[in-house]
Parts: structure tokens; sequence; C-alpha cells
């Protein structure tokens, strides 16, 4: 009896012997592809990818980083662990070696194939894969279930914990950006046009009429620098020249406070802003209510773009910070329209003011001397975070 369970021992782990290498032949390599939306080397990779993976037993763990935050976070997870400087996006890991960027197929699609190879060959340690593990537990264990995820407000509907930052960061850029010397003269100009007129009802028109104007075009502008850093994604040199400008226009923003008594526009000349007068004072004598309205509505429109030479800064690097977080691109665009009401505060209290006392108001210049001066320091953190610490503007 002893002899026939020796025997089946033997046999079970002469089989085991066999089994076990076909098993281990069986286990498919890892490749780990991070990229994101919008680059043109990802995309030409992507396609290398989905090739080598017909060719080879392989699989491609994909990895967007643009509308993932976990994705990102464990991007950056990844190069401090194993202490890779990744300056941007396609990086590719398979086994021990890594690669940033790609060129073409022959070159860097060469490499990583080489890799697959030796990793299909030899078993090298999956080194990406362990952090991902390990990130993984990780999480688990620092979940916090004290704080819930989201909470019903009555009106506002289900609103996400981790996004309270974002709103708030919204709230006092917008403000600042509100305080533009560059958007309050003209609208000053108009309403001591318009407090003598006789007729209320054409007088809320037509002011009406040029802020609504002014808050649209300024939300097609937010707009398409959103849209543009959407396209580009999270490409490395953008990130940078963002912070570079922003340190820029932080210093002229100080700068301006410093040099600029007054606190006024430098951006249009007397002779150009003596010119829009003249026109918008021809527009409100119009006879015609459609073509007062009309003119106004155009005017609003090239006034504004005139202004936006003002107003780039503070706009750039908020679409940027707001690209950084993990949200549906529908809630980008109405971040962007809670940024216009914001920005359009002080002109619509100036206006309802001057229409309800019919005593035009203004903000004093030395608030937006001060506005300066604020702006100027905020878009000195935001670059400096930028350039060295972009993950604090990673809100939600």
């Amino acid at each position: 009896m002893l002899k026939k369970i020796v025997k089946v021992l033997i046999v079970f782990f002469l089989l085991l012997s066999l089994v076990g290498p076909v098993m281990a032949q069986e286990e498919k390599v890892n490749i780990y592809f991070f990229f994101s939306k919008g680059c043109p080397h990802c995309v030409q990779e992507e396609v290398f990818l989905d090739n080598l993976e017909k060719k080879y037993d392989i699989e491609v763990n994909r990895f967007e980083i643009t509308t993932s935050r976990d994705n990102a976070k464990l991007l950056r997870e990844i190069s401090k662990q194993l202490s890779i400087d990744i300056s941007g996006v396609p990086l590719t890991a398979v086994g021990k070696y890594h690669f940033i960027g790609f060129l073409n197929d022959e070159t860097t699609g060469k490499e990583i194939e080489a890799a697959v190879q030796c990793a299909l060959e030899t078993h090298c340690p999956d080194l990406v894969g362990d952090v991902i593990n390990n990130s993984k537990k990780t999480s688990k264990i620092d979940e916090r279930k004290a704080i819930p995820e989201t909470i019903n407000l009555p009106l506002v509907g289900e609103i996400r914990t981790e996004n309270f930052s974002l709103p708030l960061f919204t709230f006092v850029i917008a403000l600042v950006d509100g305080f533009n010397p560059c958007a309050m003269w003209v609208l000053l100009f108009l309403i001591s046009l318009l407090l003598g007129m006789k007729d209320r009802k054409r007088m809320w028109l037509l002011g009406s009429a040029f802020i609504i104007t002014s808050g649209f075009v300024y939300f097609l502008f937010l707009s398409a620098w959103l849209n543009l850093f959407l396209f580009l994604g999270f490409v490395f040199w953008v990130r940078i020249l963002i912070g570079l400008i922003a340190l820029g226009a932080g210093v002229y923003g100080i700068r301006h406070f410093v040099v600029n008594k007054e606190g006024g526009c430098e951006t249009v000349g007397d002779e150009k802003r003596q010119k829009i007068f003249e026109k918008m004072r021809k527009i409100t004598q119009k006879k015609s209510l459609f073509l007062a309205l009309g003119g106004m509505i155009l005017l609003a429109f090239a006034v504004n773009l005139i202004e936006l030479v003002c107003s780039a800064g503070l706009p750039a690097i908020y679409t940027q910070v707001l690209t950084l977080t993990k949200l549906p691109r529908g809630q980008y665009f109405l971040y962007l329209l809670f940024y216009i009401l914001i920005f359009m505060l002080d002109d619509l209290f100036v206006f309802f003011v001057a229409m309800i006392t019919l005593q035009a108001v203004g903000i004093q210049s030395k608030y937006a001397r001060w506005s300066r001066l604020i702006g100027g320091a905020l878009m000195l953190i935001i670059g400096l975070l930028l350039l060295f610490k972009p993950e604090f503007l990673m809100f939600g």
C-alpha cells in the first residue's frame, strides 16, 4: 500500500514539473501605456501597440491621464517609486524597462518590441505592475468612510464633496478678474449716456444688451482656452509655458500696482477711447430701437475683443488649472458659466444701482489697483504651483 502511495506521489510531482513550465509560458506579459487625449505621439504608439498585441502573447494596459485623476496620480506614484523623471506622455513600461515618448515604429517601436521579447523569454520582474498593485492596496487602506462622497443640497442637487475647493478657487479668480479696470470704463460711459434718456425701457434694454453680450464674448474666450488645453492634454511643455506666463503676468500685475497710481487701463489709449465713446453716443441716439440694440451688441463684441488683450492672463491660467481636474466635459462649461457670473458681478452691481437710483456709481480706482496687486500675487502663486507642484491644483 505504501509503495502505491509513493508511486502516485512520484507520478504527481512529475506531471506537476511538466505542467508548471507550460503554465508559466501561458502567463501574458503586461505592457503599461500612459497617454493623453490629443497627443499625436500617443495616437501613433497606440496603433503600434495594437499591432504588437496581435503579434505576441501580451496584454496592453491603457491609462488615459487627462480625464482620470486616478491615472494621473498613479503616473506620479510610478515616477516616485521607480525614480523615473517623467516629463510627459506617452510613457510605456514593459517588465523592468520603460520608454518616454514615441518617435516611430522603427526606433522606439523596435526598442519596445525588444523589451517584450526579453520579458517573454526571461520572465523579468514586472516593476510597474508591482507599483500598481501596491497603490491599489494602499488606496483601500487609506479610504475614509467618515466623509460621504456626495451630498444632496436643496435646489442645487447632488454635489461631490471632493469638488468643494474648485468652486472656491473659481470664485476667487473670477472675482479678482472682474475688477479689471479695462472691463469697467466703457460701461461707466454707457451709463452716463443712458441716464440722459427719458425712456426707461430703452435704458434697460440697451444696458442689458451690452452686459449680456460682454458676458457672452468672455464665455467664448474662456471656452476657446478650455478647448485648446483639452486638445493638447497633459503635455509637459504646455504646463511649463502657462506657468511661465502666470509668473510674468503676476510680476506685471504687481508692477502695475506700484507704477500706475490711478489704476486705469493702459491697453486702450485716449484716442481709441474717444472713438469708442463717439460710436456709443451715435448708437444710443438712434431713433430705431432695433438699430440701437444691434449697434450696441456689435459694439460690445468689438470693445470686449479689444479688452481681451488686457484680460488674457487669468482666464488662460484658470482654464489650464480647470483641465487638470477630473470632470465630465459638460461640467467644465458649467464652471465657465459660474466664472462668468462672478466675473460680471461688479458690472451688474454698478448697472442696476445706476438704473434704479438714476445716478452713476463707479468702482473707485483704488479698488482696481488693489485688484491688480491681489491678482498679481495669485498668478505668482499659481505659476509656481504649475511649475513645481501641479498636483496641488488637481482639484476634485
